[in-house]
């Protein structure tokens, strides 16, 4: 978590509050998605996460995928931006988000998977006929609107 939203959950607290960031899309060759199996809630969710003070929404991507997956991408392809109540999330802490996420396709992927931020139990690629049962809701919202 960046140290900017440690200083403000110091003074808010709990309460909700407005995070933005990116979610990256990685697609394997046969057409399945990455998703990672989150230590903090045991769900499997979408890569990404909350912007640095100063990023731009590619930068985040680019930085997200890395930290969390140990890949690259030559380039990120803007497929959506989600916001609204939807995008609610409790954590098993307490802490309350909305989240405003800018959605990217990694194109032309490469480096090992393998993420280095300790925010994965497991990285796996599913087909989407077979996603696991346990998603995070947010993932499966984007899933949902993006793969019907």
């Amino acid at each position: 978590m960046a140290d900017y939203i440690k200083e403000i959950r110091a003074l808010i607290g709990q309460r909700p509050f407005i995070l933005v960031g990116a979610t990256i899309l990685v697609y394997n060759r046969a057409g399945e998605i990455l998703l990672q199996h989150r230590k903090d809630t045991g769900e499997w969710g979408l890569p990404g996460g909350v912007m640095e003070l100063g990023e731009c929404f590619e930068e985040t991507a680019e930085r997200e995928l890395l930290e969390e997956t140990g890949l690259q991408a030559k380039a990120f392809t803007l497929v959506d931006v989600v916001s609204g109540k939807d995008y609610y999330f409790q954590y098993p802490n307490g802490d309350e988000t909305y989240n405003v996420s800018a959605v990217y396709r990694a194109e032309e992927v490469y480096g090992v998977l393998g993420g280095s931020d300790g925010e994965s139990l497991a990285l796996a690629y599913f087909s989407k006929e077979a996603l696991p049962a346990k998603m995070d809701s947010r993932a499966a919202l984007i899933l949902k609107k993006l793969l019907n």
